[in-house]
């Protein structure tokens, strides 16, 4: 069994290995049709429950041809021009190369003695990225595994902040098409759903600060804390980015932490046209940003950044055996001082490798050409009287409902889109998303691949309203 650990005398085995599984994924990826072949759940099940763990095939071409029939196949490709669903994006392959590297070499980012330059290398790129952002000379962060953790830890930093003990006093902030991630965040910090104030948004969605100043007028009236104010900035549904600039100055005024949920807007950093879109929030305390979205980069790769490193300290404790307090005075940088987990992948490699071999202007170049494919997709979209549109996009996200032209009650019209949509997803032609607007069923394309057309666009639109025409037809004989 030692033939199968990596070092020196299996280099060439790891090679052979790597290459084959490689050259596998290549042919797929070339000859992939379509996003998705339409398989179900039933279907798929019984060749997976068919494999027996405790039975190895002993040979790497044999896992291989198994993974063929119970996952490659399958699987849901995000290359694909008419993958147009959630927040998964293509990704670039210099960051490939660097899940390679990373992979192999299997650094951990929690302590210096196990990882080196890996550790100086993450800590550029978060400096490259506060630096973006604007945040100043004493801004820090680490990496994470995604939104949901950089949100928990921003939060975090907030409540600790805040001085009091009183857990029941503090309140955040967030706009009602904020990510769940601030509400779980409340709930995992002892603070309670409760904690959090939903405010209303305008007709595009983007938090009302109007609203938000009453909010917060009330809640010092009342006695309570305004723990934070949690600013989207690219909305999971919508796309929309709520006001910074003035929400900065609402969070300086009542003292609450501003929070900036960038996981989705971020790529707008690099973006040379449409950087302005982000303007105040240079003003948070804290921003979280997720490369694995806006920056072509492979699951996961993530950040959380602060205004004043000095605030991560509420992250850190110390064990004898890892990070003892000692290395502090010996100036030894360990990142698990910083970040709510401990054993940590390398994911920094992966986004150091892309902006040496493409730099960020070429991340923003594809960033603005799904921003521009949204742009005419909203066009498509307005001009199109099969489709109720609801907001011109900021950046790369369309909710639309269609809409029969012969009067339909509201329900049917829900269960036709709903119908279309997993009609379309059996059919493995398109993957498209759903959502609710003012409770009623709605669709979504999230445009992340620049290999994505107007033609792709237009040509799903038109499976949809077949898929919905066909239900309402059906139903009506039916009726």
């Amino acid at each position: 069994m030692r033939s199968h650990l990596l070092n020196d005398t299996t280099a060439e085995s790891y090679r052979r290995s790597v290459t084959e599984g490689v050259e596998r994924v290549a042919r797929k990826l070339a000859t992939t049709r379509g996003p998705f072949t339409g398989v179900t759940p039933a279907e798929l099940a019984p060749a997976v429950d068919a494999v027996d763990l405790d039975r190895p095939l002993g040979d790497a071409s044999a896992a291989l041809d198994e993974l063929e029939d119970v996952y490659l196949r399958d699987a849901v490709y995000f290359h694909h021009p008419r993958y147009l669903a959630h927040l998964n994006c293509p990704v670039v392959i210099p960051a490939l190369l660097g899940e390679a590297v990373l992979s192999a070499v299997n650094s951990s980012l929690d302590t210096w003695d196990q990882s080196a330059g890996g550790t100086l290398i993450e800590r550029k790129l978060i400096d490259w990225t506060t630096g973006r952002i604007g945040l100043g000379p004493l801004a820090d962060g680490v990496f994470t595994s995604g939104g949901t953790q950089s949100n928990l830890q921003a939060l975090l930093l907030a409540r600790e902040e805040t001085g009091t003990t009183d857990l029941t006093k503090l309140r955040i902030f967030s706009s009602e098409c904020s990510h769940f991630s601030v509400q779980k965040s409340a709930q995992l910090l002892g603070l309670g759903r409760d904690a959090v104030v939903s405010v209303p948004v305008d007709r595009n969605k983007r938090m009302q600060s109007v609203v938000l100043a009453a909010e917060l007028e009330a809640c010092r009236a009342e006695g309570l804390i305004p723990m934070a104010i949690v600013v989207t900035a690219g909305t999971t549904d919508f796309g929309s980015i709520d006001p910074l600039p003035e929400i900065a100055n609402l969070a300086a005024e009542y003292g609450a932490w501003m929070h900036v949920d960038a996981a989705y807007g971020c790529g707008l950093l690099a973006s040379r046209t449409r950087r302005h879109l982000l303007d105040g929030i240079e003003r948070a305390d804290s921003v979280t940003v997720d490369y694995h979205k806006s920056f072509f980069q492979p699951v996961s790769s993530s950040a959380v950044l602060v205004r004043d490193g000095a605030t991560l300290r509420h992250a850190t404790y110390h064990a004898d055996y890892l990070n003892p307090r000692r290395t502090l005075a010996e100036k030894i940088p360990n990142q698990v001082d910083k970040s709510l987990q401990t054993t940590r992948r390398f994911d920094a490699l992966k986004l150091w490798m892309t902006l040496r071999v493409m730099g960020a202007d070429g991340i923003g170049e594809l960033f603005d050409e799904v921003c521009d494919l949204a742009r005419e997709g909203f066009e498509l979209l307005a001009a199109d009287p099969r489709y109720d549109v609801v907001v011109e996009p900021q950046l790369s996200t369309l909710v639309y409902r269609y809409v029969p032209e012969t009067a339909t009650s509201p329900e049917d019209v829900d269960r036709a889109n709903l119908h279309a949509r997993k009609a379309l997803f059996a059919s493995g032609e398109a993957v498209v998303a759903g959502t609710k607007v003012d409770g009623r069923q709605y669709l979504k394309f999230t445009l992340l691949n620049p290999e994505t057309t107007a033609a792709d666009i237009a040509a799903v639109l038109d499976l949809i309203a077949g898929h919905a025409e066909q239900y309402l037809g059906e139903n009506l004989v039916h009726a």
